[in-house]
């Protein structure tokens, strides 16, 4: 599994309150902050059907559940 390094916070808000950057770069931004919530989405939901029952009830998730969850597509919050 690849991790991702995600950016410290303060160069977010930067990159985010800038006025001067290009429409492109702003629409470029967002586009990948919404293409890493959906590849979260699916690395996690995929990792709930690797996990045990017990390892499921330490996180509070019933095995129905988290068999729910998984079945959700990426896009869905």
């Amino acid at each position: 599994m690849t991790q991702t390094t995600a950016l410290p916070a303060d160069i977010l808000t930067h990159l985010r309150d800038t006025r001067t950057m290009p429409v492109i770069s702003v629409l470029a931004i967002k586009l990948a902050v919404v293409l890493s919530k959906w590849a979260t989405r699916r690395r996690t939901r995929l990792a709930l059907t690797q996990l045990s029952p017990q390892q499921l009830d330490d996180v509070g998730l019933t095995p129905r559940a988290a068999f729910t969850e998984s079945r959700r597509g990426f896009w869905q919050a």
